[in-house]
């Protein structure tokens, strides 16, 4: 019986393991690794599971349209927005707004890898939170490896919420759970590790517990300040914007206790920077700021407006939408598009609005747009591959047959292993999204298994990608090419390991030990 679940168990496992030894050992690039994913998993659907051939064509054609609407346009428009403030060198300002009320190297790492780098993954995500603020530290004369390393500690925790909470929307989406509730679980089981990773910052950028000294409080309003807002965001908001609201409420409480702490304190010369400054660049007014802020203000003003919080407009919005059965095999379900009142349409009018502030001609918006799409161009077929992949796997009973085994082998210390799991799925694809996709259903499946609460083992998932985030070979090369260091990826790699592999054990307790006191 136990050979049986095995041989099935390898079986089903083999898209998995190609993506694995792909992207590992063959060193190929990720779409094209995942397209080898998906038709790995069309053939062993057709001739091992025995899944009709219109079944498997309609369940990629699901998984092709999971990815575009709503995961690819989100991409796309998140992506977009960025590049629009780069090109008008509003990025520029908010930069130097950031930077203006310190030279005391931990604060300036919390203040960029952890409140300007968190915004960014919430807003952006797909390694611009990595690149952005680690090259800002690197530019500031931060030694290149501590930059990046600092900054793959800050990316972890908030990756289930980047890029507007598109993975933790996917994965709600894959595991037909509700995506508030599942948000809100995920901030209460990731919140000790979000509230610890500014002190980790801090140790690492300092070289010890003595950099601590005269900063806790400082570092503890940071912490709070992203937590709290956070659980409450995610309790009554939705999925896409905890981080945002959390990191932008960290940025503004450090950034006043900065300015306050420096008036009344020197900066200890071992930890002084010299900050650089342009004398010819123009001052900044509350116009200019407010100008180069407006595509994220935008965003973050549609994206409250047409929550939940707001019912007169969300539920009219909500209702534009089309169902569409696409999946021919049985139990299935239609698909529905939500046109207009979704994360990726919303961002994308913000940012088209904040060009239009920014005097952006739409020449010059079409062209970013254009440059955009080709950017992005092998994330998308990366997310098609995967989405679709993901579907064949779990209709065809692939899914059921990995989670058959895991709880076979664990029974119940399988919680203890939910988080590497996921871990392993990020570390894999380096993306939280594509995990989710991959592993979601397996931990929902365990979960159904072992009689657990099934909102906290899916969420063990998220949990475990913030771990395999850091490790991912895609992050830390995302880094090195930011801070122009190349051949220093093993060196970080063996650096970042001890910090995510000391994550992965505190998650796997989290995990179990919180089923056992609160289910």
């Amino acid at each position: 019986m136990f050979d049986n679940i095995f041989i099935m168990f390898i079986l089903a496992l083999l898209p998995i393991i190609w993506l694995i030894f792909s992207l590992c050992f063959l060193k190929w690039q990720a779409h094209y690794a995942s397209f080898g994913a998906f038709i790995f998993a069309i053939t062993e659907a057709l001739f091992i599971w025995k899944l009709p051939f219109l079944w498997t064509l309609s369940a990629a054609l699901e998984g092709f349209a999971m990815a575009i609407w709503p995961i690819v346009i989100v991409i796309i428009a998140a992506v977009f927005t960025y590049n629009l403030t780069i090109h008008t060198k509003a990025m520029e300002i908010i930069k130097r707004m950031i930077t203006s009320v310190t030279n005391d190297k931990r604060i300036l790492v919390l203040l960029i890898g952890w409140c300007f780098g968190g915004f960014l993954e919430g807003m952006a995500g797909f390694g611009v939170a990595i690149a952005i603020p680690a090259s800002m530290l690197y530019a500031f004369g931060f030694d290149p490896v501590l930059s990046i390393l600092v900054c793959l500690l800050a990316n972890g925790c908030p990756t289930m919420f980047g890029s507007i909470g598109i993975p933790t929307a996917t994965l709600a989406s894959v595991t037909g759970l509700e995506s508030g509730v599942l948000a809100f679980v995920q901030t209460i089981m990731t919140s000790p590790l979000l509230f610890i990773t500014p002190f980790l910052m801090v140790i690492m950028v300092s070289g010890g517990l003595k950099g601590l000294k005269g900063i806790i409080p400082l570092i503890t309003v940071s912490s709070v300040s992203f937590v709290i807002p956070e659980i409450l965001a995610a309790r009554f908001v939705g999925v896409e914007l905890p981080v945002v609201i959390a990191s932008v409420c960290s940025l503004f409480f450090t950034f006043i206790y900065a300015y306050f702490y420096n008036k009344k304190h020197e900066t200890p010369n071992e930890y002084k920077m010299v900050v650089p400054v342009d004398k010819n660049a123009p001052k900044i007014t509350v116009k200019s700021a407010l100008v180069a802020w407006s595509p994220f203000i935008l965003i973050f003003v549609f994206l409250l407006l047409t929550s939940k919080l707001v019912p007169f407009i969300n539920e009219p919005l909500s209702a534009i939408k089309s169902s569409v059965l696409i999946y021919q095999g049985t139990d299935a379900t239609p698909y529905t598009f939500t046109w207009v009142n979704t994360p990726g349409v919303l961002i994308l009018f913000a940012g088209i609005l904040g060009s239009i502030i920014q005097k952006c001609t739409v020449k010059e918006t079409l062209m970013v747009f254009i440059n955009t799409i080709k950017q992005m161009s092998k994330t998308i077929i990366t997310m098609l591959c995967v989405l679709a992949c993901a579907k064949i796997m779990g209709y065809a009973g692939m899914i059921s047959c990995i989670s058959a085994f895991f709880v076979t082998v664990l029974g119940n210390l399988y919680p203890l292993a939910a988080p590497i799991i996921g871990a392993l799925g990020t570390f894999v694809t380096g993306s939280g999204t594509s995990s989710e996709v991959l592993f979601g259903n397996v931990q929902l499946e365990a979960a159904r298994a072992i009689g657990a609460n099934e909102y906290w083992l899916v969420a063990a998932n998220s949990l475990g990608t913030s771990a395999g985030k850091m490790l991912a070979p895609q992050s830390i090369a995302i880094g090195c090419a930011a801070c122009a260091l190349s051949g220093k990826d093993g060196e970080i790699l063996g650096k970042i390991a001890k910090y995510a592999f000391f994550y992965l054990i505190v998650m796997s307790l989290i995990v179990y030990f919180g089923l056992q006191l609160f289910f």
